[in-house]
Order: structure tokens, then C-alpha cells, then sequence
């Protein structure tokens, strides 16, 4: 089953036939959840009308993460069991990775200057998240870094799965150490803490998310084996 998706032209048609489906999946994701976030939940009895910000910032925390960690593992099976799709799909999706978490950085600012009074502070969790900003960086650098594309590939990997250690510490950092952020409300081990009303269009603007995420890897997926043909073909055509 694994591998099953490890021949390119097999993958490309698979993705060809998912892709209107996650496109449009995302799209009425998105459209139910910005009606929830925006006319169907209450403000918040302390934070008003900005806690709608919460709404963009958490999916994307939750998608930064979950995509570094996509990352790691597909770095693992590329350096295991030289899985010919596995670098292609993690050099894909770091760029993405890198866009979610610099949403998390930005809303997380204009969240915090009117709930804390300040627009950044030192503490685990942002700290941590700024360091899996640039490891997504140092990621999309060294892929990048050598004319050979099979050593960027391999040093990139390697790095992926050092940085790995930062996504459980990102994860338990507000239950580790003493820090302004708020401790996880939705991912609780008895029920979440969190109002239904509230509850709702996060989970539908997480969905969303999630749908635009995997849309957008396979449409970089594809654009990448498109353009390995393209070069294959000129190499052959010049020889």
C-alpha cells in the first residue's frame, strides 16, 4: 500500500482526480466558517470582538505544526526507504509550513497587544513558535543550497528531523513553564473548555485550513514533477 504512490505519473493522475474535490472542499469550508466566525459567534465577555482573531490564529497553529511534523516523516522515509516521492512532497510543503506559521506570528501580535498589552514577549510558546519559523527557513534554504538537488534534499531532511524535538516542545510549553499564553482549551484529555457557539467555527475554519493545505501540497506536488519532466527532457534533448 505504501507504495503504491512512489511512481510519479501514478501520483499525478491520483492527485488530478482529488484536487476539484479539496479545491471545492476548501472553498465551502471556508465560506460556512467565515459565516460562523463572523455573524454566528458571540464575542467574548472579556476579549470582545477580538477573540474572532482566534479563529485564523489557532487552525494555523495547528496546521504549522502538523505540517512540520509531515515533514519529518516524509524527511524519514526519504532517508530510510528512498521513497522517490518523499523529498518532493516535504520540499513542498515547507513553504506552506512557513506561510502558516508566519500567520500564527502576526495574528498572535495583534491578538496579544490588546489582550496583554503588548505585541510580543519572550515567553516558551512564541518564543518556540519563531524558532519553527526558521526552521522552516533553514529547511527551503538548504533544499535549495546545492547544485546537486539529492544533497539539499538529504541535509534539509536531516535538519527536519533534529527540529522535529521543537514541535512537542511548542505543544506543552504553557503546561511546562509559566507564560502568558493560555493553556490548550480544545485538545484537553476530558472535554474542551470551550463554548459550542465558539467551538464550531473553529473546528470548521480548522477543517478549512486542513482542506487548503493538502489542495495546495498536491498542486506544488504536481507543479514539481511537471518541472523534473521538463528538465529530464532537455537534459535528453541536448544529449
Amino acid at each position: 500500500m505504501f507504495h503504491r504512490f512512489a511512481n510519479p505519473a501514478r501520483f499525478s493522475r491520483i492527485a488530478a482526480r482529488v484536487l476539484p474535490w479539496s479545491g471545492a472542499a476548501t472553498i465551502a469550508l471556508f465560506i460556512i466558517g467565515i459565516y460562523y466566525a463572523l455573524f454566528a459567534s458571540p464575542p467574548d465577555f472579556q476579549q470582545g470582538e477580538t477573540v474572532r482573531i482566534m479563529y485564523v490564529h489557532v487552525p494555523s497553529a495547528w496546521i504549522s505544526m502538523a505540517c512540520y511534523s509531515f515533514i519529518a516523516v516524509m524527511s524519514a522515509v526519504a532517508l530510510i526507504w528512498k521513497h522517490p516521492l518523499a523529498d518532493i512532497a516535504a520540499r513542498s510543503a515547507a513553504p506552506l509550513g512557513a506561510g502558516f506559521t508566519l500567520i500564527v506570528l502576526i495574528t498572535g501580535s495583534l491578538w496579544g497587544k490588546p489582550t496583554w498589552g503588548t505585541w510580543w514577549v519572550w515567553d516558551a510558546r512564541l518564543t518556540s513558535v519563531l524558532v519553527l519559523f526558521f526552521l522552516y527557513l533553514g529547511h527551503i534554504a538548504l533544499t535549495n543550497a546545492f547544485d546537486n538537488p539529492q544533497r539539499g534534499a538529504r541535509a534539509a531532511a536531516v535538519l527536519a528531523l533534529v527540529g522535529f524535538v521543537n514541535i512537542p516542545i511548542i505543544k506543552f510549553s504553557v503546561d511546562w513553564w509559566n507564560t502568558l499564553h493560555q493553556p490548550a482549551s480544545v485538545t484537553r484529555l476530558d472535554a474542551p473548555a470551550i463554548d459550542p457557539a465558539i467551538l464550531t467555527p473553529l473546528l470548521l475554519m480548522a477543517l478549512a485550513f486542513t482542506f487548503y493545505f493538502v489542495t495546495m501540497l498536491l498542486v506544488r506536488m504536481r507543479a514539481d514533477l511537471n518541472a523534473m519532466r521538463a528538465r529530464a527532457l532537455r537534459l535528453s534533448a541536448a544529449e
